[in-house]
Formats: C-alpha cells, sequence, structure tokens
C-alpha cells in the first residue's frame, strides 16, 4: 500500500507519476455504478416474468435508483464529508455489493425496489467523491488526466458494460449478471483499500456550507453550463430511436454502437487536451455538439450523413463531462470538491430528467424532426456561458489560449 502527501496536508511535487492502479480502481467503480444504475433496463422482459409484473414497473427500477441518487448525493455529502475519504468508498461499494445481492436473491418485487433505491443512495455518495478523490491523488497540473481516467469508467459502462452485462444475462440467467455485479463491487473494496490513498475529510474549521460552496466564484456558471447540456443532450439522445426511424435510419442499435464508440475517442482527446487547453477543449467540444444538430436535423435519407453526424457527436459529449468536472474542481478547490460535486450531481441528474420530459413532449406535438432543434439553442446556451465566463469558470491556463 502508499500513502500521499496530500493525506498529510502536503502538496505532491509536479513530477509525481499518475497513481494508475488507485485511478483504474475509481474507474471502476464508476463503471459498476453506471451498470447497476442501467443493467435492467436491458433485461425488462425476463425480470418482469421472473418478479410476475410489468415491464413498465421493472423500468421504474431504473428510474428508482435516479431518483435516490437525486435525492442523496447533497444530504448525504454533507453529512458524510467531514469522515476520511476511503472508508466512505469502501461503504458505498458495499452497499452496491449488498443491494445487488438482495436484486439477485429477490422474488419480491418491493424488496428489489428498496434495494434499487438503497443502489441510488450509494450511487449518490460516489459521484460526489470520485472526480474530488482523483484531484487529491495527483499534482494540481494532471489532475484533469486523473478525472478523465475515472470518467472513462462511465463511457465503458455505456459502451461496453451495459450490452455485455444484458449479452451476459441472456446466457447465464439475470440473477446471476446481479450476483456477479455484486462480486465484483466486493472485489472492488479489496482493490480500493490496496491502491488507493487514505485521505482525510474536511476538517471542521474549514467546512464550508453547502450554500457558500454554490456561490463560490465559478461554481454557478460551470453547474449552469452542466445544467443546459445535459438537457439539450437528453432531448436528443433520449428518443434517439424515434428519430432514427423518422429518418429512415431503421438501425438505431448501429447509431448508439456507433454513439458509444466515438464517445471512448472523445475521451481520449480530452485526457491528451485538458490539463493544457481546458478552455479551448470546452469550447471546441461544445461547439462541436452544437453543430451537429443542425446536420441532424437534415440528415433524413443520407445514412452517412447520420453516421458521421453520430460518430461527431460521440466524441464531443465524451469529453464534454471530464472538461465540466475538472472545471469544477479547479473552481471549488479539491478540498471542496465532493461538496460541489454533490451539487453538480444533483444538477446533473436534473438535467437528465428534464431533457427526457422536453425531448417527450416535442416528439408527441412537434414529431421526431423538432428533436434536434430542440437541443440546438440549449446547448448553444451552454456554449455561450463558457464563452462569457473567461475569468472564474473557465480560464484558459497560463500561456495558452
Amino acid at each position: 500500500m502508499f500513502t500521499l502527501s496530500p493525506a498529510k496536508g502536503t502538496a505532491l511535487p509536479a513530477s509525481a507519476p499518475l497513481p494508475w492502479s488507485g485511478l483504474l480502481a475509481l474507474s471502476t467503480a464508476a463503471f459498476t455504478a453506471v451498470l447497476t444504475e442501467l443493467l435492467p433496463a436491458g433485461l425488462l422482459p425476463r425480470m418482469a416474468a421472473s418478479l410476475g409484473v410489468s415491464e413498465t414497473r421493472i423500468g421504474f427500477l431504473v428510474t428508482g435508483y435516479a431518483a435516490a441518487s437525486f435525492a442523496s448525493a447533497v444530504p448525504l455529502t454533507a453529512l458524510l464529508r467531514g469522515l476520511p475519504r476511503r472508508p466512505v468508498l469502501i461503504g458505498a461499494l458495499l452497499g452496491f455489493a449488498v443491494s445487488n445481492a438482495v436484486v439477485a436473491l429477490s422474488s419480491s418485487y418491493p424488496l428489489t425496489f428498496a434495494a434499487r433505491l438503497v443502489a441510488g443512495c450509494m450511487g449518490g455518495i460516489l459521484w460526489a467523491m470520485l472526480a474530488g478523490y482523483a484531484a487529491r491523488m495527483v499534482p494540481a497540473g494532471r489532475r484533469g488526466r486523473a478525472i478523465a481516467i475515472v470518467l472513462a469508467g462511465i463511457t465503458l459502462a455505456l459502451s461496453l458494460g451495459v450490452p455485455a452485462g444484458t449479452a451476459l444475462a441472456g446466457a447465464v440467467g439475470w440473477r446471476t449478471a446481479f450476483g456477479l455485479l455484486a462480486g465484483l463491487a466486493v472485489l472492488l473494496v479489496g482493490w480500493v483499500r490496496w491502491r488507493v490513498p487514505g485521505l482525510p475529510g474536511e476538517a471542521p474549521h474549514a467546512r464550508v456550507p453547502l450554500v457558500r460552496v454554490a456561490a463560490l466564484p465559478g461554481v454557478p456558471a460551470v453547474l449552469c453550463v452542466t445544467l443546459f447540456l445535459l438537457v439539450g443532450h437528453q432531448t436528443m439522445y433520449t428518443y434517439v430511436a424515434p428519430f432514427a426511424a423518422h429518418a429512415g435510419f431503421g438501425r438505431t442499435g448501429v447509431l448508439l454502437l456507433v454513439f458509444g464508440a466515438a464517445t471512448v475517442v472523445g475521451i481520449w482527446l480530452t485526457g491528451m487536451l485538458v490539463d493544457r487547453h481546458p478552455r479551448s477543449a470546452l469550447l471546441g467540444a461544445l461547439g462541436l455538439c452544437a453543430a451537429v444538430m443542425p446536420v441532424l436535423g437534415l440528415a433524413a435519407g443520407v445514412p452517412g450523413l447520420m453516421l458521421v453526424a453520430v460518430a461527431l457527436w460521440g466524441v464531443a459529449f465524451g469529453g464534454a463531462p471530464t472538461l465540466i468536472q475538472t472545471a469544477l474542481v479547479d473552481a471549488s478547490g479539491p478540498e471542496r470538491a465532493d461538496a460541489a460535486t454533490s451539487l453538480q450531481t444533483t444538477v446533473y441528474n436534473a438535467g437528465i430528467a428534464t431533457g427526457s420530459l422536453t425531448g417527450g413532449v416535442v416528439l408527441a406535438d412537434l414529431g421526431a424532426g423538432a428533436l434536434p432543434w430542440t437541443a440546438l439553442p440549449l446547448v448553444v446556451t451552454a456554449l455561450a456561458v463558457v464563452g462569457l465566463s473567461r475569468r472564474n469558470a473557465f480560464p484558459p491556463r497560463r500561456g495558452c489560449s
């Protein structure tokens, strides 16, 4: 095991190597959380038949998780922010292990739903911790790359984990799949204990109320960008299937595969740029995301153009969360990152819910063809906020544009 100087309150030297094993453990924690949240969505018929309920009620297992994560992130983070970080992280992972084990064994829908609420609360704790933890494990000049490595677990879960988990459940049964997911969380506890450094919580005299964290220079702008980007993205992404049908591209699975693969490319590019050119990289990502929307709106009947646009959309969106998260950690400071990220987790989930609702209303009233044109002004608003927030929220690195 190793300990890092931030645990003792001193800064790491700029030449310190990246703690790859510890960062990959945190990335695997992100992977586990996303897979736990979304796996039921791929198992609706199997779980519904086994638990004796409708597929809609199985879908509520995902909704319940998201609602619990949304509601718990801020209060649980505030309650736990003074505790040492590694035990809190291990506690959240054990919570995932227990909840997934209960889902694997339960024959009662209410018990299964309760276990999913517990998992959602663990997710709220976890997402509030990961970026700040990564930032405190590395020198200041490498924060962005460390956060990119950790958040890559989200991309891998979406592009590979959920499809692989769904296929595995088809081969060995959905209960076995959740049992294996519980086992992964237990193994991850050992990895975290071995390779992730123990870091202190916030000292009582240094603890800033969440209201004041939200008001720190730069933080409101970062939260605003998070909200508008997520509302715009989810307005379009939630209804990719009906949009693809409207555009005459019936292979939704191909579009999602292209999007998922492209997000991996976006994460990789972001890792190369985030520490040296964070502002330019974010402006580029949001600008590309905005440019793609009208292309999608005009791509009906042109399959090649549709695929290219979706790929560029994936590259742009794949990198944006890491760039925004890094800006938030820089604005709040690593020592207050957990509190700031808990606020962002709440805003993030609010953006997902609002975007899904907005897209549903547009789809019902105006049709699928209106979706990219609805998303466009929302993404442009996020881009404008970045452009106007040069001083505190999204400043250029010294010597960079």
